[in-house]
């Protein structure tokens, strides 16, 4: 069977390719070339992604394994993902760019790749698991709870779950190290990347300035008792729960808990006015069964951001969204980012939306 693998450059793409080589499977490795400009690949302690020192890494590691390999511009793909992101941010909701890569670019122009060189699947290396069981694709999360990113493949329909590999699900992060050295390949001790690939150096604002710098305007900062206590440079790159970067002084911690885009206003106040009971996703995708139908519940362990264990809640269905309320009061759920279901009493992703 041949198998399209996306390669990054990085150490978990290029286990991913060569433990699919080792089982038997013709390699197409695949490199996604994003259009932004970055200044270097891997440095000390962080990586570039997309770089030309990246693609190399990708090249030298397929050449190693025998495998054809090339490299496709994404830049229009990416720029749309770079639009909605900007766009989020103007709209005073905090993007997630991850979720909709995988679902768009990674699981949707990367098919389409793969039925033209006649590849049957796509590997990547998310540490994650897909299986087929009661004539249902299943998402489940990676063996590596640490390391596990089914929140970002919350987006994946039933055809493009049928076509994913995911080789690293089962393992931990060092057992894929400890693969790399027994493979002998050239990433091996590359260190990885926690950036999103358009914002290399985690500076957001500076996207948003770059792409929409009228956007930028100077606001207020109001406290949730209405009482002015700043200005600020413009609500782009605030997010709900932002306690660092807000630029007032005060004798306690205040925390950003509402963007308010129509009066170009950040609303801030004590951790406490953070909690809220219920929310409401939209645009939702149900891997575990077909749909919840209006007015039906249905029990699940729910996280509102990546680095969220999840807390216990009921999932009413509605119209077009659902209701989502939790047994007990959580902190910071942020319109723009993603809500994903998991089930009680295992680790499969019954599905999931996004915060409205």
């Amino acid at each position: 069977m041949q198998v399209l693998v996306a390669m990054s450059g990085g150490v978990d793409s290029s286990v991913t390719a060569a433990l699919l080589k080792d089982e038997g499977f013709e390699l197409v490795g695949l490199f996604m070339r994003n259009g932004v400009t970055a200044g270097s690949a891997a440095k000390s302690n962080k990586q570039g992604c997309c770089s030309l020192a990246d693609s190399q890494d990708a090249r030298f590691v397929a050449s190693q394994l025998g495998a054809r390999f090339y490299v496709l511009n994404f830049a229009e793909d990416f720029q749309r993902v770079i639009d909605y992101f900007v766009d989020e941010y103007k709209r005073g909701r905090t993007p997630n760019p991850c979720a909709v890569c995988n679902t768009d670019l990674k699981f949707g122009k990367l098919l389409d790749y793969a039925k033209m060189v006649g590849a049957e699947k796509v590997a990547t290396g998310h540490y994650s698991r897909v299986e087929h069981r009661d004539g249902r694709w299943r998402l489940l999360r990676g063996v590596d709870r640490s390391k596990d990113q089914s929140y970002y493949l919350f987006g994946l329909t039933q055809e493009q779950l049928s076509r994913a590999l995911f080789p690293l699900g089962g393992m931990t992060k060092p057992e894929v190290r400890d693969l790399a050295g027994k493979f002998d390949l050239k990433t091996r001790d590359k260190p990885e990347s926690m950036e999103i690939c358009f914002v290399p150096e985690g500076d957001y604002r500076a996207v948003v300035a770059e792409h929409s710098p009228e956007s930028l305007k100077r606001g207020d900062i109001m406290s949730v008792g209405g009482v002015k206590l700043g200005e600020h440079d413009g609500i782009a790159g605030f997010t709900i729960g932002q306690r660092r970067g807000i630029g007032i002084a005060a004798p306690k911690a205040l925390y950003v808990v509402k963007l308010e885009p129509e009066t170009n206003t950040v609303v801030v106040g004590d951790v406490e006015d953070l909690e809220i009971e219920r929310i409401r996703v939209a645009n939702l995708n149900w891997i575990a069964f077909e749909d919840l139908p209006e007015g039906e519940e249905v029990r699940a362990i729910v996280k509102v951001r990546y680095r969220h264990d999840g807390d216990p809640a009921t999932i009413i269905g509605g119209k077009d969204s659902v209701e989502v309320v939790f047994d007990e009061p959580i902190r910071a759920a942020t319109p723009g980012q993603c809500a994903v279901f998991y089930a009680t009493d295992s680790d499969e992703v019954l599905g999931g939306g996004w915060i409205v």
